[in-house]
């Protein structure tokens, strides 16, 4: 793959063991340079088809360039600056809208009109619109940079259409029996995972990354630091700085860690295995098929995704009277009006105590003062 195209290019050699291995040597090291940006594409295969296109592009004028041959490089240097989560949604914008859009147009012809009137006809929720319009705003403020454009037609406007109300959201936590009944129906590795999954509220990419040096015993806390999303080959850093925290080690959570040991503890590397594969779990995605649903359907329990674990969290801290800061905190939130708007209808409303705590505090004390009473 080249500047999001697949390339193929034959070589001189008869297909003997030696040569399919110097075939095999050869590839890799232009996969390398590809991903370092040192390929030269004419160099390497002179007599290429191909080449000779990718130099005619790239010696044309800005107001030749089509929006499909920008985006592409676009997003090849893309590559080298995103997570690997992150760019595959990316490349799947382009490669999934925006290429078969506006592909052969040319980027100085593209105007807001053109991306409005697609929009309008994309049958998506606004969210979606949102993610589009975000990737090609990106791209089109590159070319501006790159003196490609002038001015940027996405600049300062987004394309929204009105959205009948939401009947609910995504919020579905599990209560205590259920909780039980899951946790009764594994055993080992996955219900250690699961156990601690819903005492801290890690979201799942975060506990497949999790390692033996992330647990503070001494302190009781777990460090959070990285994330190992399906895209991914090895874990990253969070999502946002506030990702980054200490997890207090609540009982529950401590216990399934300890049970834990016994399987995973002396290599010193990931807290949580795949027990099939005795590796690190790969995502979600491996989770799910290879043990949750597995569980909930032996538990009797009605599905959700494993996510849940983390709303399940939320709502038991909250209802429990946690302070909703704490628990943002706790969960990797900058501050609570995440907590608020997502959960509030777990937090304490009809407290039979509201107002003693100040009373002892700041109240008049029983008998210091007398009302005086009318003759």
């Amino acid at each position: 793959m080249y500047r999001g195209v697949r390339c193929r290019e034959r070589v001189p050699l008869k297909p003997t063991a030696s040569n399919l291995k110097r075939a095999e040597q050869h590839r890799a090291a232009i996969l390398h340079a590809i991903s370092a940006g040192t390929f030269d594409y004419a160099a390497t295969f002179p007599e290429s088809k191909r080449a000779q296109e990718l130099a005619a592009a790239e010696a044309a004028p800005a107001d030749l360039v089509s929006v499909g041959d920008f985006l592409d490089k676009w997003l090849d240097r893309q590559k080298q600056q995103l997570k690997a989560s992150s760019y595959e949604g990316y490349r799947k914008i382009v490669v999934g809208q925006l290429d078969p859009w506006f592909g052969k147009m040319k980027l100085s012809e593209l105007k807001r009109k053109h991306v409005r009137d697609k929009l309008t006809e994309y049958e998506a929720g606004n969210k979606t619109l949102a993610n589009i319009q975000s990737v090609l705003r990106a791209a089109l403020t590159e070319a501006v940079d790159d003196e490609l454009l002038e001015a940027n037609p996405l600049a300062g406007y987004t394309y929204r259409r009105a959205e009948a109300p939401k009947e609910g959201d995504d919020i579905d936590p599990f209560d205590r029996v259920e909780q039980s009944a899951i946790l009764a129906a594994l055993e080992g590795q996955g219900r250690n995972l699961v156990q601690f999954a819903f005492w801290t509220g890690l979201r799942t990419s975060e506990l497949v990354a999790l390692d033996w040096t992330d647990i503070d015993f001494t302190r009781g806390v777990v460090r959070v630091s990285r994330a190992l999303t399906q895209r991914a080959t090895a874990p990253e850093g969070t999502k946002t700085n506030a990702g980054r925290r200490e997890v207090k080690l609540l009982q529950a959570a401590l216990e399934a860690l300890q049970a834990q040991k016994a399987h995973t503890y002396l290599a010193g590397e990931e807290v949580f295995q795949n027990p099939q594969t005795l590796a690190r779990w790969a995502g979600d995605q491996p989770i799910r098929k290879t043990m949750w649903q597995y569980a909930l359907k032996r538990a009797g329990v009605r599905y959700r995704y494993p996510y849940q674990t983390r709303h399940t969290y939320a709502s038991m801290m909250l209802s429990s009277g946690e302070h909703p800061m704490w628990v943002a905190r706790q969960m990797g939130h900058r501050d609570w009006s995440m907590i608020i708007r997502r959960y509030g209808r777990w937090m304490p409303d009809a407290d039979s105590q509201a107002g003693s705590r100040a009373e002892e505090v700041y109240g008049i004390k029983k008998g210091a003062a007398k009302v005086s009473e009318a003759p």
